[in-house]
């Protein structure tokens, strides 16, 4: 009987993997067998997933200190990773930040900020491992973690360089699904709703924002923790080998109205 989302053997990294939604998607690939990459910026917090991964999963797992602002130190994470494992079968890029402030007070350097990060570290992630790892290899699944606010506005967040930022991260997507699927690369990304966090839990609990559930989202809730797992899973997995260049929403149908 064959298991469509096998990872085993596998080598995925994950960036932004110091909390929140990387540590949960990056446990969900180590949960199918997939030797993890843990990189974020801070050095002791990728140590603790990274151990706390190895020893729940039984997976090999390294943790990396990279900024993906610095292009020096993105080819040299990648070249690390390499050393270590050989190869680079699946790179999730969810690292990103979010400045929250009305469009007509929002700086040059919040806005530069926001695409430098967002827009502009996706791609030297995705460009460094692709160059690296992926098209000498003629295999590979990038998956772009977007937001449902790259594919729409909103009116209770004022967060334009975010949006903006999303929005390029989604047809960044399709441009490079476009010029890699020739090397056996598919690119998608996924575009989160809103979903609870130690940091989002007090503001998703209010009041107003649990209004806001009831009156936006047709499922009238935010998402949990582990509801974006089994999609990062679908587009990681080998099996997966005809979707490319897709923005998929798991917003809980605020997209859809």
């Amino acid at each position: 009987m064959k298991n469509y989302f096998d990872l085993t053997g596998q080598v995925a990294i994950v960036t932004g993997c110091s909390s929140g939604l990387g540590v949960q998607m990056a446990k969900a690939l180590a949960n199918q067998g997939a030797a993890i990459v843990a990189i974020a910026r801070r050095q002791e917090l990728i140590d603790a997933v990274a151990k706390e991964i190895h020893d729940t999963y039984n997976v090999d797992t390294m943790a990396i200190k990279c900024d993906i602002t610095n292009t020096e130190m993105v080819n040299d994470a990648v070249a690390k990773v390499l050393e270590k494992f050989g190869r680079i079968d699946i790179l999730i890029n969810n690292a990103g930040t979010g400045a929250v402030a009305p469009a007509e007070d929002i700086t040059d350097d919040q806005f530069n900020g926001e695409m430098n990060v967002d827009l502009f570290g996706t791609f030297r992630v995705a460009r460094a491992v692709a160059k690296q790892a992926m098209i000498p290899a003629k295999y590979g699944r990038i998956i772009n973690i977007a937001s449902m606010y790259g594919l729409v506005g909103n009116k209770i967040a004022g967060s334009a360089p975010y949006h903006a930022a999303k929005g390029g991260v989604v047809n960044l997507t399709r441009a490079l699904a476009s010029e890699w699927g020739k090397y056996n690369i598919t690119v998608n990304s996924i575009c989160p709703g809103y979903f609870y966090s130690p940091l989002t839990k007090e503001t998703l609990d209010s009041e107003f924002f649990q209004q806001n559930a009831r009156t936006m989202i047709p499922l009238e809730r935010y998402g949990n923790e582990g509801e974006l797992d089994s999609t990062a899973i679908f587009l990681a997995s080998p099996a997966t080998t005809y979707v490319t260049g897709v923005a998929l929403p798991v917003d809980g149908g605020y997209t859809a109205m």
